[in-house]
């Protein structure tokens, strides 16, 4: 299962994966999925690209069912793509050329990341880049809402949660919260389906100019 933390404006995920091919399809789809969740504003196909670039080298360059791990970090306006290896030999594209097989992952790293790098981990590697996320209206209506979420305290909320049960708490206070503001906007005498149309129509019209 992967691991989750959400600390202020920061998201983390981490995938432990088996080097191999089959498994590699099912890492790039994690990780698709786990960018929807968060809902972050990011080419997707690329982070696919870079995911599946970044787990093949493993499986060529370490080795068919030696243990990884992918860990996605949101950060402000970048998201980060980091795979651990067990191997320290360090990859170098130096030596490709058109027709190389052998360091063609790292020049395309290097074509689509904003900045990317290697280095040396206690048990072995990682090798990393990082993609812009946007910083626009949803980005900011996200960030302000996990805030929110972090700081609420509805009627079910005990100790704060960790791990994996830290995003279902959240789905949880967010259920909560939005309750309490349909008994608020009731007990000011609003309709508070109309205050959910609303909500909803104010939504639709940021998603589509998205």
């Amino acid at each position: 299962m992967p691991g989750y933390d959400a600390h202020g404006f920061r998201f983390r995920c981490v995938l432990p994966f088996e080097a191999e091919p089959a498994e590699v399809r099912l890492l790039r789809r994690a990780a698709a999925r786990q960018l929807s969740r968060w809902g972050a504003p990011v080419a997707v196909d690329e982070a696919e690209l870079l995911v599946t670039e970044l787990a093949t080298n493993v499986v060529k360059h370490v080795g068919e069912g030696s243990s990884a791990t992918l860990i996605l970090e949101w950060r402000g306006e970048r998201l980060r793509l980091e795979v651990h290896d067990k191997s320290r030999t360090m990859p170098s594209p130096s030596m490709a050329d058109c027709d190389a097989e052998c360091g063609r992952g790292l020049h395309l790293l290097a074509a689509l990341a904003v900045d990317w790098g290697t280095v040396l981990t206690a048990a072995g590697k990682a090798v990393w880049c990082e993609i812009s996320v946007s910083s626009d209206q949803a980005c900011r209506r996200i960030e302000r809402a996990v805030q929110v979420l972090e700081g609420y305290q509805g009627p079910s909320r005990g100790a704060p949660l960790l791990g994996t049960g830290r995003d279902i708490g959240l789905e949880e206070s967010a259920v909560e919260l939005i309750a309490d503001l349909l008994h608020w906007s009731a007990a000011r005498g609003h309709d508070p389906d109309d205050i959910l149309d609303r909500a909803q129509m104010n939504y639709e019209a940021e998603a589509d100019a998205a």
